[in-house]
């Protein structure tokens, strides 16, 4: 009889909350019953209140418990949850406290509709044969057999916008690199994850690391370029573990390397680590510092697809954006443009966290709206308190007040609202929250993170948080407000990048939605 498969995610959420700890014990717990165990380390499935989230392989399915602690383990034992005839209908019936059924039923993973993570929280993540197994590599040996404009034509028939922020049609940029007669091209990854609520790319990277080898390697094919850099936070180890792991499998499949899959194509990849830079994650700052320099703002033109890394055309995209090629390319551009509304097509994996009951990963076609985020998946308040607005798109996001929670995921909706996607990252607040105190934060961390590049930037946000501070002490309420709303929008007009020029973003929403809050009330 083969060994029960039980599977403990990796993923760095699930570390945090004694994941390593759950797997221990079940293995101990294993050795001491007499049943053998076989203990999968996966990704996390997003459901990040449920963590440590282990579930057990049945005849009907994975049957889901969370969250788990190694001190439960023994008592999930007694209750017979990883006997070798364990059933998803016995486990469900059996009315564990920790038992949520089967994994795919549950309301919160059910309702989505994940592409681009369809593998995360399934698979072992550096397997590459589970890969395979679920559907991988199938986008690249279709690219393989294709010229690379159609490749090309396949991505900008699917519609897809790059997913860091600003949403620039990543079918043009590939085009644009691909049009371009050089000796050398590059594809870089923008993996500098840095924006407030935001952990998709992380996920993805611990959870499916192939996924993104596999998009990367598509773009290569594309535009003809050879070698692909993922630019790495430093912060996130476990990623750097699992993308430096899949990179020497797929060298040694002969996916990676002088000739891909025997193709006579050459396309390789190296990770390279930042230095936590915010502005690093502005792909001409990031540039810089893959060149070995400092990290700041290139002035534009030439945009880096015309003389980007070295001088060279050069990709730059961030995991989301080429993690949802290999399915494009599996499946073509016209089953991905299906999903979505307007100019937003396909999927969007959006990050709920802040004062949320259940805060995760969802993955869903644009046009859901924010309420159903926050409320059907997110679950209201932790505090049970009305929420009172959502930042969406980081820390330079706007703040969306909930009398717009009804505003659909689009582009084009929120920007007409004075918002933006971004990153897909939504932090919520209850009516106990401070805006005074966040809107200083948000000037607050412009004034730390700028490179110092342009004045608008450097002096805007410092005397921005001089004159917030004064808001907050109550002084001259009025004429303050109005003070800093002139030099939002010398921010907004005169700086040299996206740092300076959306810091606005966030402070002007409050103001905008919540004006009471700052005219003359000591906070």
């Amino acid at each position: 009889m083969s060994a029960l498969k039980v599977y403990v995610p990796r993923d760095a959420a699930a570390l945090a909350k004694g994941a390593n700890a759950v797997a221990a014990a079940i293995v101990a717990e294993a050795a001491a019953c007499g049943v053998e165990v076989q203990v999968v380390r996966n990704g996390s499935r997003g459901l990040l209140w449920l963590e440590t989230f282990v579930e057990v392989a049945t005849n009907a399915g994975r049957v889901a418990y969370g969250p788990v602690k190694a001190a439960d383990v023994a008592g999930l034992f007694e209750a017979g949850v990883f006997s070798a005839s364990a059933s998803a209908a016995s486990a469900a019936e059996g009315g564990h406290a920790l038992c949520h059924g089967l994994t795919e039923a549950i309301p919160y993973f059910a309702k989505q509709q994940r592409l681009t993570f369809a593998r995360v929280g399934i698979t072992d993540p550096v397997c590459l044969e589970d890969y395979e197994a679920h559907g991988g590599l199938v986008g690249l040996r279709a690219a393989l057999a294709m010229v690379p404009a159609d490749i090309v034509q396949q991505v900008t028939d699917s519609g897809l916008r790059g997913r860091g922020g600003a949403a620039f049609p990543a079918g043009i940029k590939w085009k644009t690199v691909h049009d371009q007669q050089a000796p050398q091209k590059y594809i870089t990854c923008n993996a500098d994850e840095g924006d407030s609520g935001t952990f998709a790319d992380r996920m993805l990277m611990e959870g499916d690391p192939y996924t993104l080898l596999e998009g990367m390697t598509i773009a290569g094919l594309a535009t003809g370029a050879t070698h692909g850099y993922i630019y790495l936070r430093a912060e996130y180890p476990h990623a750097h573990l699992a993308l430096n792991e899949a990179i020497r499998r797929a060298r040694a499949a002969g996916w990676l390397g002088a000739s891909v899959y025997g193709s006579g194509r050459a396309f390789d990849i190296d990770v390279r680590l930042g230095a936590g830079a915010y502005i690093c994650g502005e792909e001409t700052s990031m540039l810089e510092s893959l060149e070995g320099r400092r990290g700041e703002v290139r002035v534009r033109p030439p945009l880096p697809a015309i003389k980007g890394l070295f001088g060279c055309p050069t990709v730059v995209n961030n995991v989301i954006t080429l993690a949802s090629v290999p399915v494009i390319l599996a499946k073509g551009g016209a089953y991905y443009r299906d999903f979505g509304t307007g100019r937003s097509r396909g999927t969007l994996p959006m990050q709920l966290a802040g004062n949320l009951a259940h805060g995760g990963l969802v993955e869903l076609a644009f046009g859901c709206t924010i309420r159903e985020l926050l409320e059907d998946f997110g679950g209201g308040s932790a505090t049970g308190r009305p929420l009172r607005t959502v930042q969406i798109g980081g820390p330079l996001g706007a703040y969306v007040p909930a009398a717009q929670f009804d505003l659909p995921m689009d582009y084009e909706a929120l920007a007409a609202a004075g918002a933006l996607v971004g990153h897909g990252g939504l932090v919520a607040f209850d009516d106990a929250a401070n805006l005074p105190r966040m809107a200083r934060h948000a000037l607050a961390f412009c004034a730390h993170e700028s490179c110092g590049k342009c004045t608008p930037c450097r002096i805007g946000s410092t005397r921005g948080v001089e004159l917030m501070d004064e808001v907050i002490a109550g002084q001259n309420g009025e004429a303050n407000v109005a003070l800093l709303t002139e030099l939002l929008d010398t921010m907004q007009y005169g700086s040299l990048c996206g740092l300076g020029g959306m810091t606005p973003f966030p402070v002007r929403s409050l103001l905008q939605h919540f004006p009471e809050d700052f005219l003359d009330v000591q906070h």
